[in-house]
């Protein structure tokens, strides 16, 4: 059985609380995580179920250049893959593509947030992130027409780097069952974050008044979470990366920008490869099987998730209440999956949850892609939420115990990066296929092809280097 490791993190700068000495110093930083991010995803899943009706709002009070584009590329791809006429459909293709700009500028953003944190150390890259969030909250309060609300998802889809980086702080822990227990917890967070986030929202949007937008109260809670969530860090998040861990130039951690930005480079993990503590051959070899893993199972996942509301409007005719009980269900589901059983998971068996997980997943999307009645989608569903709330939570673990301690940030981050730009094609390759060759072809040809990110995972172990 591996020796528990003591914490000993400094206190590295003003209005930051040292992390413990004991054993115990691990669960307090993964208890600081966890709210820290809960504080910022309900703040984000605020507009979630606003976001259909912001963009019927604007097409009716701002007819500018930029939203008549973005319409006209929706009309195009709708009539290209034969989407019936109908404004619950263009609404979803709208804000599919809303989501999918979000998600490419995660996809460039993350693996270089997270370099940063190696050498400026994570708590100054969260808290400049957090201000960059609180002021696309700002730009979001703020707005009157489509182009400041836009540019409002811009300045958060740049800022949203503290997810990576709540990853790499969780990857600097010492002991592997610290790092699984950390993973689970933030998909906790993300569990509760979009179950709860969008009930608040759309309160608090059915209570606006007559003379204000009916966004606006969601906009000014989700900057005060924002806020609230920046004084948190400030005040109680340690500085995991000491000093005399992190990379020792700034330009070592940039001379190679084509490794954080290009795709390849980024599958290949080359960014980590290069540098003199590089994992041995047989890790990299795994992580980038573990990262080309991560990111087929989010590409096919992300499809099937967005092409779900097409499916329970088109065949049950699910109103807006009832997509909103659906996905609480799936939420719910999920936190108490991620709380009881995901982060009791021993180091070592993280790749036997993976593959038990995918494997279920099977049968859930050919259940929910035939359902023919609410009973039978539900147990689908079941299966879906149970299994969703265990592979990213492991294999993030998984990939954290690769790099030395100064690359945990640009690992995290790269894998966030693949992670978003699998969502950010999976939706339009899934809707794509939905709507040109039906639900359950669509449904039966993902299910699977999930074996082959079931196949990858028959991988040896390689030895990780810590």
């Amino acid at each position: 059985m591996e020796r528990r490791e003591q914490l000993n993190y400094r206190r590295e700068s003003n209005g930051a609380k040292s992390a413990p000495t004991t054993q115990d110093g691990s669960s307090h930083v993964i208890t600081i995580v966890f709210l820290m991010l809960l504080i910022d995803l309900l703040g984000f899943t605020l507009i979630l179920p606003l976001l259909p009706s912001i963009l019927d709002y604007y097409g009716k009070t701002d007819q500018g250049g930029v939203y008549q584009s973005l319409q006209h590329s929706v009309d195009w791809f709708a009539d290209t893959i034969g989407v019936p006429s109908e404004r619950k459909y263009n609404s979803v293709l709208f804000g599919g593509l809303i989501g999918s700009i979000f998600s490419v500028l995660q996809f460039l953003v993350s693996p270089v947030t997270g370099a940063a944190s190696d050498y400026f150390g994570r708590r100054l890259l969260m808290m400049l992130t957090t201000v960059g969030l609180v002021l696309s909250y700002a730009l979001w309060a703020l707005s009157r027409n489509f182009g400041l609300f836009l540019l409002s998802r811009v300045v958060g889809g740049i800022s949203k780097g503290n997810v990576s980086l709540s990853t790499a702080i969780i990857a600097d822990l010492p002991s592997p069952q610290a790092r699984s227990k950390g993973m689970a917890m933030i998909g906790v967070a993300f569990s509760l974050g979009f179950t709860i986030g969008p009930m608040i929202g759309a309160y608090f949007a059915s209570s606006a008044g007559m003379d204000e937008a009916f966004f606006l109260q969601p906009a000014q809670l989700a900057l005060l979470f924002a806020v609230s969530d920046l004084l948190f860090i400030f005040f109680f998040l340690p500085e995991t990366l000491p000093k005399e861990k992190r990379v020792s130039s700034v330009s070592s951690t940039f001379r190679d920008a084509v490794d954080l930005l290009s795709p390849v480079a980024l599958f290949r993990f080359s960014a980590v490869r290069r540098r003199v503590d590089s994992p041995s051959p047989e890790g990299m070899q795994t992580l980038k099987v573990l990262g080309l893993v991560y990111f087929l199972y989010l590409f096919l996942f992300s499809g099937l998730e967005y092409t779900l509301s097409f499916l329970t409007h088109q065949r049950f005719h699910f109103n807006s209440l009832q997509q909103g009980k659906m996905f609480f269900f799936v939420g719910i589901t999920m936190a108490l999956v991620q709380g009881g059983y995901a982060r009791r998971i021993k180091p070592g068996d993280e790749i036997k949850a993976v593959k038990r997980a995918i494997a279920l997943l099977i049968p859930a999307f050919l259940i929910i892609g035939w359902a023919g009645t609410v009973t039978a989608l539900y147990v689908g569903l079941l299966f879906y939420a149970f299994a969703a709330a265990i592979v990213v939570p492991c294999l993030s673990a998984l990939v954290s115990g690769y790099g030395a301690a100064n690359q945990k940030g640009t690992v995290m981050g790269i894998l966030r990066s693949l992670g978003a730009l699998a969502r950010a094609l999976g939706p339009i390759v899934a809707a794509t296929v939905y709507w040109l060759v039906g639900a359950e072809v669509c449904f039966t040809a993902t299910s699977v092809a999930f074996l082959l990110p079931l196949a990858l995972l028959t991988i040896p172990k390689a030895k990780k280097t810590q």
